[in-house]
This record gives C-alpha cells, sequence and structure tokens, in this order.
C-alpha cells in the first residue's frame, strides 16, 4: 500500500535525520519546551478534543512504567524512554496501573497496597507530565501477567467466598466486583505524593482503560462480559467525572454481528464473549479501543493477505466509530511478529506505515479514527522484558523515522503544541 499523500522520504532527507537522531540521544538532554498548563482530553463525538481542537494519537506501549520505578537505579530508564518518546513528537502512552500479588505488586492482597509501588506510580505519572506525555492507564488484565482476573478470583477461593475456581468468575462474583471497584477506587482518587494532585484530577492521564483484552470465553453470548463493563464503567466515571473512558478491547465482532463472518480474523473470533459494537457502545464508554495482530490472529504467512487484512480491519472500525457508535477509535496496541516465518524489518515497517498512513488519512478528513499506539518500545538492557515486538527506537533510524514522519504529519494537520519538544519541531522542519 503506498504511503498516504506518497510521503517516501528521499535518500538526503532521510540521511539528514538520521544525523539528526543520532545528535539527539546521544545524551537524552532533558526536553526543552514552553511550561503550560496542561488540559484535559475531552470527546466531541467522533472526535478526540485538545484545547478545542481535534487530538490525533501518534503514540506508543511501555506496559513496564511502574514496575521498572519503584527502585531508584532503574527509574532513570522510565525518563529516557519518555523524553524519547517526547523527541519522535508521540503524545500517549499506553502502561500498565496494575500489578496485583505478583512480586512488587501495587495490591499485595485485596485491599491492600505498597506504598513503595504506589509512589513509582506516582513518578510515572509526574514524569510524563514533565515531558509532556499523556498517559492511557489500564486498571486490570485479562491475561495472568501482573496477576490480572486469575489472581483475584484466587484470592477470593483463598479466602472462601469464591463462587467458581474459573478465572472468569472475575466478571459475575460479586465479591470479586468488591475487590475491584475498591481497587479502582483507591488508584483514582490516589492523592500523588510528587505533585500532591489526585490521579482522577490529573490531565497528564489520558483516560482508563478498564481491563486489557477482556474475554468470556464461558459465555460466548457476551451477556456476562457486557453487565461488567456497564456496571464498571459506570463506576469509574462516578468516582472520576474529568477523565475519558475506554475498555481495552481486541475489536473482534460478536457473534450476532454480521461482520463476525467477514471482517474477524477467522471464527474463532466471534466466541470470545467480547463484542465490538455492542461492549462500545455502552454509554459511559467515550471511545473504543482495538488491536492489530494480524500475525498472531490469520493461519498464514503470506504478508500480502495480512496487510490487506490490517487495512480492512481498521476501515471497517473507523466506519463503526463514525457511523455506528458515534465515537472515536484508537488502535491502542498494533504489532508485527519478528518469529513469524520469513520475518523481516522491512515487512515490519510496511506493516506500521500502512497503519500510520490511515490514521493520518482519518485526521486530515476530521473522521474516527483517533490514533494508534505501537507495542512496544524498550530501553537499553531489558532483556528480561523482550517479546516478539519490541524496539528501542533510537537504535534503527528507519523505524525512527517513521514514528516521526507520523507526529510531524498529524501536527500539521491539527497544529502544533507549545509542549511539545522543541526538537521535534525542529526535526520536521527537515523533513
Amino acid at each position: 500500500m503506498v504511503a498516504g499523500n506518497g510521503l517516501f522520504y528521499p535518500i538526503l532527507g532521510f540521511v539528514s535525520c538520521v544525523v539528526f537522531i543520532y545528535m539527539s540521544f546521544g545524551d537524552l538532554r532533558p526536553s526543552s519546551r514552553e511550561e503550560a498548563t496542561l488540559s484535559f482530553v475531552k470527546r466531541n463525538e467522533t472526535q478526540l478534543m485538545l484545547d478545542g481542537r481535534p487530538f490525533y494519537i501518534n503514540g506508543w506501549n511501555s506496559y513496564w512504567f511502574m514496575v521498572h520505578s519503584v527502585d531508584e537505579s532503574s527509574r532513570p530508564r522510565v525518563r529516557a524512554m519518555l523524553q524519547a518518546g517526547a523527541k519522535m513528537g508521540l503524545t500517549v502512552c499506553r502502561t500498565w496501573a496494575f500489578n496485583d500479588g505478583d512480586y512488587n505488586a501495587l495490591q499485595i492482597s485485596p485491599g491492600r497496597f505498597d506504598e513503595r509501588v504506589f509512589q513509582a506510580l506516582d513518578y510515572v505519572i509526574a514524569e510524563a507530565r514533565q515531558q509532556g506525555i499523556r498517559l492511557l492507564l489500564a486498571l486490570v488484565n485479562n491475561l495472568h501477567a501482573y496477576g490480572g482476573k486469575t489472581q483475584y478470583v484466587k484470592w477470593a477461593w483463598e479466602e472462601g467466598i469464591g463462587l467458581s475456581s474459573s478465572n472468569d468468575s472475575f466478571f459475575y462474583d460479586p465479591s470479586i466486583r468488591s475487590y475491584f471497584k475498591n481497587y479502582v477506587k483507591t488508584v483514582l482518587t490516589r492523592k500523588n505524593t510528587i505533585t500532591g494532585v489526585e490521579y482522577r484530577n490529573d490531565p497528564t492521564i489520558l483516560g482508563w482503560e478498564i481491563i486489557n483484552e477482556p474475554r468470556c470465553m464461558t459465555d460466548p453470548s457476551g451477556d456476562t462480559l457486557q453487565d461488567w463493563l456497564e456496571e464498571m464503567s459506570a463506576f469509574v466515571k462516578l468516582t472520576d467525572k474529568n477523565h475519558l473512558v475506554t475498555i481495552g478491547l481486541e475489536g473482534f465482532y460478536g457473534p450476532n454481528d454480521p461482520k463476525g463472518h467477514t471482517v474477524n480474523p477467522e471464527e474463532w473470533a466471534s466466541r470470545l464473549g467480547s463484542d465490538f459494537i455492542r461492549n462500545s457502545g455502552i454509554a459511559n464508554i467515550d471511545f473504543t479501543s482495538v488491536h492489530i495482530y494480524p500475525d498472531h490472529w490469520l493461519k498464514t504467512y503470506d504478508f500480502e493477505v495480512n496487510l490487506r487484512f490490517v487495512t480492512k480491519w481498521m476501515h471497517s472500525h473507523i466506519e463503526d466509530g463514525g457511523k455506528v457508535l458515534k465515537k472515536p477509535v484508537l488502535f491502542s496496541e498494533y504489532g508485527w511478529s519478528d518469529l513469524i516465518k520469513n520475518f523481516s524489518v522491512s515487512d515490519r515497517e510496511r506493516m506500521y506505515r500502512t497503519i500510520l498512513d490511515i490514521i493520518y488519512k482519518s485526521a486530515k478528513k476530521n473522521r474516527s479514527g483517533a490514533g494508534a499506539l505501537v507495542w512496544q518500545f524498550l530501553g537499553e538492557g531489558m532483556n528480561e522484558f523482550e517479546d516478539d515486538f519490541w524496539m528501542i527506537p533510537w537504535k534503527g533510524s528507519s523505524t525512527y523515522f517513521l514514528f516521526l514522519q507520523q507526529s510531524c504529519r498529524l501536527a500539521k494537520v491539527t497544529g502544533w503544541s507549545t509542549q511539545q519538544d522543541r526538537s521535534f519541531t525542529d526535526a520536521c522542519k527537515k523533513i
């Protein structure tokens, strides 16, 4: 697929950008931007809005920020990553605001919190504000990593009050619902020990993601998950009237949606107990969330097939956001695995360029495709966090340029912000 507006980079422009990258990241000096009062990101029907202007996002995932900020020795990596994001013109980072019962757990057991870890999350939010980056904070995991819904079920079962040992009882057990509500309230009303601002009053936070990649496979009808999402989204809004709320969906269409047959990657995707349209239509959900992992979802190694799927997948959800849901659509995770057969960096960059071009065209036309967050960025010496998608952005000059170029394009469409890093605005002039 040809990049939007034909913006392939000429050799000379590319070389000058590479020089800029290495000059900029040689010492990761503190960013230079005008201090300004932050505003909350809002929604106007199908668009995210900031200071009265459309806000289209080019961002990334670094889920490890909180756990990496517990120890003073590893905190510099968090600052370096946020500085890197600012220099690339990235505006949002998605990260975990949970760690349940695991090593360096934030929630040790139901209602018991480690103040040391909470102060690490304080640091992440304060540092993000300093660097002009907003955070999308996820509140629990559907998966096992960092505790997740399985840990909540285990707690209830060990206390002898759990209805079932199935981890899907997280969604219907009243005791576990109470555990989670208490957790949500504790986080949202937390007063940051560095800034003195309660989380619910801090515009550094873009919004709350209720749960990462929810599935309730024991009820493929979707009723159980729908009921839980309605209750929890209402509770978040009751506690915090300032921030946007999203779910954390992968974006699969449900069993009663015709797109389950025409757009979903395969038949299994409609039997997971989630439903993109039904779930996202909940009144207290402000913007939708969709993930993009064609190499994990499709049983084919054909790159062109995967690329066509991604294009169709994104256009379908953007259309739904604009015409059906009347809400913005954020592609909050996307990745192309380096474990796939015949993997190449050039294929990965082509896939990512396709995704970014679709967002750029959405921004130019004021459509509902609100942005995309790549999975995932790491810093130096973080081998234990590596997966098959990780990147150190400043290590690959062409990959770095791809994200920088997208930030520049979006800034030219939506307007430049005084909070943007000056080295970023200077770099855009060279493209």
